[in-house]
């Protein structure tokens, strides 16, 4: 199987134009022109808001915000922050939800290539790290996808280098009761967009592989051995079916 074109946008990429590259990418994948695109980028600072963003989620400081038609709720997106879409068309019988935990092992991963030991958090998307004393645990990776016509497109957001005062100004991903950290942050040393960007190719590479192959590498057999952060959270966990967009 011809492996996904990587496309990397040189400096940051602005969010208009990254919307309209997706765009434009998913109707080459619809139309057989293209067997899948990753596109890695940084953007410039900016808030959008998903699909469930509740007007208690926006920014306090006024800010705009780009309403975006992938699920879940309000994020940033910065420099310092490696952002990766894999446009893909999904195995049949589409599982959106198992595509979201394919994900999710990239991110986890990802991270212990440099050190950091993300995990799962029951009932919740993405990757965190485990709070010190006792405090909540953080999350270091999002996740927020759309599928029309069986394909996808949005994808990951994994905090390396970036600053973290913009999540201040809202509730991240619509949870309020977590915190927010970047892969520096957690190894307690410098991990930059560039230390991360080739592992995640090659992690992106072997999902798609994965879900076409039945090797999945965010399956129920492969998560039994990467460790979740249990929490008093009493989010259910998601059961979303496969359907023309998830919200994650």
């Amino acid at each position: 199987m011809t492996e996904l074109e990587i496309v990397r946008p040189a400096g940051l990429l602005d969010y208009a134009e990254g919307l309209a590259l997706q765009r434009d990418l998913h109707a080459d994948v619809i139309a057989g022109r293209s067997p899948g695109v990753l596109v890695l980028c940084e953007h410039p600072s900016v808030y959008t808001a998903g699909r469930r963003t509740e007007p208690s989620d926006l920014p306090t400081n006024g800010a705009p915000v780009v309403e975006v038609d992938r699920g879940g709720r309000i994020t940033w997106h910065g420099p310092g922050q490696l952002v990766a879409y894999p446009i893909v068309r999904l195995a049949v019988p589409i599982d959106v939800v198992a595509w979201v935990r394919d994900l999710e092992q990239v991110i986890i991963d990802a991270a212990a290539t440099v050190g950091v030991d993300a995990r799962r958090i029951d009932g919740r998307s993405g990757a965190w790290v485990r709070g010190a004393d006792g405090t909540p645990p953080a999350k270091v990776g999002a996740i927020g996808l759309h599928v029309a016509e069986g394909v996808t497109t949005h994808g990951i957001a994994i905090n390396c280098d970036n600053a973290l005062d913009a999540y201040a100004a809202i509730v991240p991903c619509g949870i309020a009761d977590a915190g927010v950290t970047t892969l520096s942050a957690a190894a307690g040393r410098p991990v930059t967009v560039a230390d991360l960007a080739d592992v995640v190719v090659d992690r992106i590479r072997a999902a798609e592989h994965g879900m076409r192959t039945g090797q999945r590498i965010g399956s129920a057999a492969q998560c039994t051995t990467t460790a979740r952060i249990t929490t008093a959270d009493t989010t259910s966990p998601s059961t979303a079916p496969a359907r023309q967009e998830t919200l994650v």
